[in-house]
């Protein structure tokens, strides 16, 4: 059962090596972290989800781990990690670690040691290796995508990439056993028992000093199967289940959270929650507006929450309501952007049209992961040089997403001491980038609204998981209604719009900018947005007439 801490929380992603730099070095630390708790704790959050902070030769930003026991020296030491979960605790803040367990890295010692030797193991192999490749199609040679990588060290063979060649898949067997390819271990056979042992072992090492909980990396990509994604993925999630019986009893308020969506399997679920990936089309089709790229699987089209209007929510819409019907009560994590992707203001998005954007993504009714940086608006920089495997494909750069947070007008933005040559990432060069210090003190800042959405968000039960939510409104502007109390308008265009609800004669504006309701008629100006405490005596149904 998800902990009850989590049903109703505030996610805040932090990027570690671009989110606060203490020692000077050009990356960010820990001890950053710890020095700007303060501000975390101003936004109202309730949870850090930190990307991975682990051993690694970085050349996936930390998503390659050669060590899962030890925190990155550039990060600092176990020991800060473990004052940062007490500090935080102490403001109310728990901390998510990312989890990678479908790859390590080339350099882990495990993968070395594998590298070195003539064959299989004798305990089973902790990797996926073969003599003779089982098709030559396997040899994938397409970045960021599973493929089959000839042995550089003196094992003959092939091993499994998980992603980049440098990212060797773990070994957690294959649902199907054809007798052809004798190098496929089944998944209770030792090689992968040992993998799922080790999970356990980080899982207790890093919960056992306080950790609240992870954000799993590729959760279902753990069982290989030619046979079907569904195949492996059912498999992957029975793993995760049994890990899940052993926290219950272990560390039972601590969370799982899968990156994506857990699979319907017909079995108890191992996650907390399903996540709605801003890479993937339910939150693309809102918020993607192609100005960071494009990936093969994006398809094209005109995203919702954009000046021009031409956008539609029915994709969005289906994804969710086919997730409540399956669960009605399961949280659904969304993010207002993240580490993989561009952010709300992005190409031709400005920060005059955050208002209607985050007011939707606190008040829709998921668990809402915010992004480091986008709580003032930080922008995705275009054309930043391709760091630690940010370009994984030459038409979708990441790294726009991952520059320095922006903390005031000092030198580099007050992120870092370091000369600018040395910076993780360049800062943002325009002269005009907002910043902590400037909107601290600004009632009509994007830090202010945000601070008070969260805030209204604890204040109001009707606005976070529980109450149900109603669309009225499917256009522009987008309506739903909140439980049977407050209703939100967004309309994310350059042009106002009007709806007329049946049975909402008025109600008390909480929270908002350029909307009205007045005889049971919505009027919303271009990017305006509210939250409304409905009047007593109606509560709106259906729209009689509408626009958009």
């Amino acid at each position: 059962m998800t902990p009850t801490w989590f049903r109703d929380a505030v996610i805040y992603q932090i990027y570690p090596q671009s989110f606060a730099d203490s020692n000077g070095d050009g990356i960010g630390d820990l001890r950053g972290v710890i020095d700007r708790l303060d501000h975390l704790a101003s936004l109202g959050v309730d949870a850090i989800w930190f990307n991975p902070c682990f051993v690694s030769p970085f050349r996936d930003a930390g998503y390659d781990v050669a060590d899962y026991f030890t925190v990155a020296p550039r990060y600092g030491t176990n020991e800060d990690l473990v004052e940062l979960v007490e500090a935080a605790r102490e403001r109310g803040i728990r901390v998510l670690l990312d989890l990678v367990v479908g790859h390590t890295s080339s350099d882990h010692p495990w993968f070395q040691a594998e590298l070195a030797a003539e064959g299989p193991a004798p305990e089973g192999d902790r990797f996926v290796w073969c003599a003779e490749l089982p098709h030559r199609s396997s040899a994938s040679t397409i970045p960021g995508t599973p493929g089959w990588v000839p042995s550089p060290g003196p094992r003959p063979g092939w091993y499994l990439r998980n992603f980049y060649d440098s990212q060797p898949a773990l070994n957690f067997g294959w649902t199907t056993l054809p007798p052809d390819q004798p190098w496929r271990d089944g998944v209770d056979d030792p090689g992968p028992r040992r993998n799922v042992a080790m999970l356990r072992e980080v899982l207790d090492f890093w919960l056992s000093k306080g950790v609240a909980g992870f954000r799993v990396d590729m959760a279902f990509s753990l069982v290989k199967d030619d046979a079907g994604k569904n195949a492996g993925a059912a498999a992957s999630a029975a793993i995760w289940r049994e890990l899940r019986a052993w926290m219950e009893g272990a560390h039972p308020e601590a969370v799982l959270l899968p990156e994506g969506a857990e699979p319907r399997t017909g079995a108890p679920f191992a996650f907390d929650a399903d996540f709605f990936l801003v890479i993937h089309e339910p939150h693309g089709s809102l918020f993607d507006n192609h100005a960071a790229g494009r990936l093969p699987f994006h398809p094209p089209h005109e995203p919702f929450f954009d000046a021009a209007g031409r956008g539609s929510t029915e994709t969005f819409l289906a994804a969710w309501e086919a997730a409540r019907r399956e669960d009605p009560g399961r949280p659904i994590v969304m993010a207002t952007a993240d580490h993989d992707f561009d952010r709300l203001v992005c190409g031709p998005r400005t920060a005059d049209q955050l208002g209607a954007a985050l007011t939707f993504l606190f008040t829709w009714g998921s668990v809402p992961s915010l992004y480091y940086g986008d709580e003032i608006g930080m922008r995705y920089l275009p054309g930043l040089p391709d760091v630690e495997g940010a370009v994984c494909h030459p038409d979708y750069n990441r790294a726009g997403c991952r520059s320095p947070m922006q903390w005031d007008d000092g030198p580099n933005a007050g992120f870092s001491s370091a000369p600018p040559e040395d910076l993780y990432l360049p800062i943002d060069p325009d002269p005009a980038r907002p910043t902590v210090a400037a909107q601290e003190g600004d009632p009509h800042s994007t830090l202010a609204l945000v601070r008070r959405l969260i805030a209204l968000r604890r204040r109001v039960p009707e606005l976070r998981t529980s109450a149900p939510t109603t669309v009225l409104h499917r256009g522009y502007p987008f309506v739903y209604r909140r439980g049977e109390s407050h209703l939100v308008v967004v309309n994310p265009r350059r042009e106002p719009g009007r709806v007329a609800l049946e049975g909402a004669p008025g109600g008390a504006v909480l929270l908002g900018e350029g909307v009205t309701l007045d005889g049971g008629v919505v009027t919303a100006e271009g990017f305006g947005y509210a939250v409304i405490e409905l009047g007593r005596t109606g509560r709106p149904r259906q729209p009689a007439s509408m626009n958009g």
